[in-house]
């Protein structure tokens, strides 16, 4: 059964994010080799009404009294789902439908589709919009985010830049850097000289920090990561690098279980965020160690700690 909705998880950007998941596994216009859930089952960049709004309306609405009932708090609610969020055709109506809750709606998207009008309307529908932009360069493009073979990035950047025109709500942009990849200071100075010309609020860098779909990727070092925020910093009037840990205050909503498994169907947990996680269910670790067994849960070491995702083929 499709879980709609998981968290609040601790958002480095956002807070408390209470995390729509209206992608079924794993569905994507692209198959980045640093997604965190894997790579992608099923490429695809055609839009089609995927589930119900009414049930995620009604599957947001329960998640946000179990969390208020707990003393939680929700920031935002966000499109975050296994996929790449626009390729739902009911987007658009999800968002209109949580408005209702008074709650700010942000969406991240990996921008493939945006040249399309009636995904920028979709989108514009939004409080809070996060589009990647790993590099301009078409050949690095097609080695790091693995797009659909109809894909084009000149059309995507052209999508890009005619939203942020349109745009009314906080437009923020999001490069992930992976060692040999993107981290040259030309790849860098054309990134940021591009993302000069848009209209938005916040350049955020990042770096792979939970296990990659590819094993052989890569963090650059201190120095690389140094020398790009500073060329970032030339370019574009406010940047962000986000290259440490979230936190550890993912929201019990009632059951341990259950949130266990729906956040970490699209967010990976590090060991000691699910010991704490335990800890505030009154749970043991037992419950984690049932879940391997089932074949619910698997865990990966990376980067000298172990994270715990949820199995792909049993969503």
């Amino acid at each position: 059964m499709q879980s709609f909705v998981f968290g609040p998880i601790p958002s480095r950007r956002l807070g408390q994010s209470l995390g729509v998941n209206n992608i079924p596994p794993k569905v994507c216009s692209y198959s980045c080799v640093y997604c965190q859930i894997g790579r992608t089952d099923l490429l695809r960049i055609d839009r089609a009404p995927l589930y119900s709004p009414e049930a995620i309306y009604k599957a947001v609405h329960d998640k946000i009294e179990a969390v208020y009932a707990g003393g939680g708090n929700i920031d935002y609610i966000t499109f975050v789902p296994d996929g790449e969020p626009t390729l739902d055709k009911n987007l658009g109506r999800e968002i209109e439908l949580l408005r209702r809750f008074g709650i700010r709606i942000a969406v991240i998207t990996n921008a493939s589709l945006i040249s399309m009008k009636d995904v920028r309307n979709d989108l514009s529908k939004a409080d809070w919009v996060s589009l990647k932009i790993d590099t301009t360069d078409e050949a690095t493009w097609r080695k790091i985010n693995r797009p659909h073979s109809r894909l084009q990035l000149h059309d995507i950047l052209e999508g890009i830049t005619g939203f942020s025109r349109e745009f009314t709500g906080e437009l923020m942009t999001e490069t992930m850097l992976i060692a040999g990849l993107n981290d040259t200071d030309d790849q860098a100075k054309n990134i940021a000289t591009y993302i000069k010309s848009l209209r938005h609020r916040i350049a955020y860098i990042l770096v792979p920090t939970r296990p990659p779909a590819e094993p052989d990727v890569k963090i650059p070092d201190e120095r690389s990561l140094a020398q790009i925020y500073h060329i970032f910093e030339e370019h574009v009037p406010k940047v962000e690098l986000l290259i440490g840990y979230e936190g550890n205050e993912f929201a019990y909503t009632g059951n341990a279980e259950s949130d266990i498994l729906s956040i970490t169907a699209v967010h990976p947990m590090r060991e000691d965020a699910v010991r704490a996680f335990l800890k505030k269910s009154g749970k043991k670790w037992s419950l984690i160690q049932n879940l391997i067994k089932k074949g619910l849960l698997i865990k990966i070491p990376y980067q000298g700690k172990n994270y715990y995702l949820r199995k792909l083929r049993e969503r």
